[in-house]
């Protein structure tokens, strides 16, 4: 990375670093999550690990005072950074009470918190793409000036709801911004048994808008592009398609075996352009964060997610009377 790059997209070096700051939160939160399951404390994990960079750089380009987000499951980094705590997060891993996202009854990772604009999705793959762009309409019909953030993996963009609902946010010009963050496996099945274009961001011509391929471990470069479609979207001039290429460092979920289809030696290859590691080495040649200060942050995340933990164990789980509640109208 060039030097200061950060200044010159418009971000102080307190924003940079803040950037950084909410990257290792992400991961230690998903780390701790880990333990915890293999532990047998909590039922599942589906890991944001090796897609921060995409996750904090593309959500801090946003208005997050009154843009909506319709997140997928791994998107960790963006829920931290649209204002879930970890204390939230954490509840919500162990299905406690008051687990805000659903009081202990969605599976983990089905992120949704109303004050944050954070629009829980399905557990079907997708269907998020459709109700982003159906609040991009609201925001055109209205007149308002805010914008809908979606996310997806590349394997899901074979579904039908992505091409639905991207051709009808081209079609009428809507103010909403598809990331796909490219993880390189949908679940088991690689890139080339996926997709037989050069990538996923070539498909955005078929729907009348831009498309762009960007560097999912470069935090600054996804910001970039992700900011100047969030200004071309508030300003009338219709949605975008961006693809953030990274790769997933850890198997598909908590559940799945990836030595069944990868090798071990790939993953490890992969670890070397850990955007935690290269982009911590940036702000420190730029001037904008010291060997102190990046302890002092690190420090500060291990006591922020040992909190979080301890707090999430001992809180209550839902009465089984409960059960109900939530779920179906109470008369």
């Amino acid at each position: 990375m060039a030097k200061n790059r950060h200044e010159s997209l418009g971000l102080t070096d307190e924003q940079a670093v803040d950037m950084y700051r909410h990257m290792l939160l992400a991961r230690r939160l998903d780390e701790r999550m880990w333990l915890l399951n293999r532990a047998g404390k909590i039922p599942f994990v589906i890991s944001c690990q090796g897609q921060e960079a995409s996750q904090i750089g593309a959500s801090f380009a946003f208005d997050r005072t009154k843009d909506y987000v319709l997140p997928y499951y791994r998107d960790l980094g963006i829920v931290l950074a649209f204002g879930m705590t970890p204390k939230e997060l954490m509840l919500s891993a162990f299905a406690k009470a008051d687990d805000p996202n659903s009081g202990g009854r969605q599976m983990p990772s089905h992120f949704g918190q109303k004050e944050n604009r954070i629009v829980t999705q399905s557990s079907p793959v997708t269907t998020q793409v459709p109700h982003a762009v159906g609040i991009a309409l609201a925001a055109k019909m209205d007149d308002e000036t805010f914008a809908s953030f979606v996310t997806l993996g590349e394997g899901s963009t074979n579904q039908g709801d992505f091409h639905e609902g991207l051709n009808f946010a081209g079609v009428h010009k809507l103010p909403v911004i598809t990331m796909v963050e490219n993880n390189q496996y949908a679940i088991s099945v690689p890139l080339d048994k996926q997709y037989a274009s050069e990538n996923i961001s070539a498909r955005a011509a078929s729907y009348g808008m831009p498309g762009v391929t960007v560097n999912g471990n470069d935090p600054l470069a996804v910001y970039d592009e992700v900011k100047k479609a969030r200004e071309q979207a508030v300003n009338g001039e219709g949605p975008t398609l961006i693809e953030t290429l990274s790769y997933r460092f850890t198997a598909h979920s908590s559940d799945d075996d990836d030595s069944q289809y990868r090798e071990s030696s790939e993953v490890e290859e992969a670890k070397k352009n850990d955007a935690l590691i290269s982009y911590a080495a940036y702000l420190k040649e730029s001037g904008a964060m010291s060997d102190e200060t990046e302890q002092k942050i690190s420090t500060e995340i291990d006591s922020i997610v040992n909190e979080a933990t301890d707090y999430a164990e001992k809180a209550d789980y839902p009465e089984p009377a409960s059960a109900h509640k939530y779920v179906y109208e109470e008369v």
